[in-house]
């Protein structure tokens, strides 16, 4: 396994799906059930959310061949999805979740699209279109794995960490969040067009 690659996907979808930042919507949604239906509507997002990622990231390749559409316009497109994703993070703005209606609220809105929402399945994409051999696929596979179990740790004891944080604790660690994704989505954007101009300077 590449540890490199591992720690790179690790960090990235950690950000993206940010933990912290859904531990109050978690909360607020299933505020009226018990603590057993709570912790069952935990296990059951995260495991939707890694059947989801799972089939665009086995699928994705697939996808843009069959759609002719180059690994640099996927980057740049992920990377301004990302972007608005990052401002959402660092505004606050984001839907009222107790306007959500739905028969299970583990499935939707938590599942998808807040846990394997647009940004984690483009950066799934992208980064399993750069693997190269077994070793890759296995460190991509194992993060997302990862990132999913970090989640379910946080949404199973959120009730506990929500007290130690304080609401303050939480927007500033959802703030920082959106800092880094802004930057990695900066970082996608660039290495698009960097790639876009290789490819016509030496089609050229």
């Amino acid at each position: 396994m590449d540890i490199k690659l591992f720690g790179e996907v690790f960090v990235t979808l950690l950000v993206i799906v940010d933990p912290p930042g859904m531990m109050p919507i978690f909360l607020a949604l299933t505020g009226p059930l018990s603590a057993r239906d709570r912790h069952r509507a935990a296990w059951q997002a995260v495991a939707l959310a890694l059947g989801v990622i799972a089939i665009f990231a086995v699928a994705g390749s697939t996808l843009l061949d069959y759609l002719h559409v180059d690994l640099p316009a996927l980057q740049a497109a992920g990377g301004l999805l990302l972007v608005l994703v990052a401002l959402e993070l660092l505004t606050g703005k984001a839907d009222d979740p107790s306007q959500q209606v739905t028969s299970n609220i583990a499935l939707v809105p938590l599942g998808t699209p807040l846990l394997a929402g647009p940004g984690a399945i483009v950066a799934t994409m992208l980064f399993m279109q750069q693997a190269d051999g077994a070793a890759d696929i296995t460190a991509i596979a194992g993060a997302i794995v990862a990132v999913l179990l970090a989640v379910w740790v946080v949404l199973r004891f959120s009730g506990g960490i929500v007290k130690i944080l304080r609401p303050g604790g939480i927007e500033v660690l959802t703030r920082i969040a959106g800092l880094l994704l802004a930057a990695i989505a900066v970082q996608l954007i660039a290495d698009a067009v960097a790639a876009f101009v290789t490819q016509y300077t030496t089609g050229g």
